[in-house]
């Protein structure tokens, strides 16, 4: 184990570009595959312009929480990893996530279907993206404003949010 972990810089741009790659990837695959894929053209436009709309907001306003919240922390104890996500879990979800919007439509037990799996992975590329690219920036102003570097805590999960500790920015 590294002495230092991976700062929450580093985890947004390369967690965000592997769940942005593997987006993209479905994406194109879908629509190279798939006809079914890109019906509903305008409605999936709409959709991810959406998406995109609400990244741009609130992305910026929960890491500048997180970023609020964050607390202190030493390297002492060797218990501290920066929680990074293992590589292949977004791509996984961008599959699982598709398939629980496709299967339901091609065993005739739903209305959606492929054009609502492109939807999803080209959400996932959106979140990738903002992960990577914008995100990245708001937590790079925070310690260059504030003389820190971040590092993911422990309790850090998707679906509740990112804990956060800081070091003094002389240890980058």
């Amino acid at each position: 184990m590294p002495s230092t972990p991976p700062t929450y810089r580093e985890r947004l741009r390369l967690e965000g570009a592997v769940l942005a790659a593997a987006g993209g990837l479905a994406s194109v695959l879908l629509l190279a595959l798939v006809a079914e894929a890109s019906e509903r053209a305008a409605s999936t436009a709409i959709q991810i312009v959406f998406v995109a709309v609400v990244l741009a907001v609130a992305g910026p306003i929960f890491v500048r929480r997180w970023l609020g919240e964050a607390q202190p922390v030493t390297t002492s104890g060797g218990q501290l990893t920066g929680q990074p996500t293992a590589l292949w879990k977004p791509p996984l979800v961008v599959v699982v996530l598709t398939a629980l919007f496709v299967a339901p439509g091609e065993l005739g037990i739903g209305a959606v279907g492929w054009d609502a799996g492109l939807r999803i992975t080209l959400g996932c590329l959106l979140v990738g993206l903002a992960q990577a690219l914008l995100i990245e920036r708001v937590v790079a102003a925070d310690e260059a404003r504030n003389g820190r570097s971040y590092v993911r805590l422990p309790g850090s999960r998707a679906t509740s949010g990112t804990k956060l500790g800081f070091f003094p920015n002389e240890r980058a």
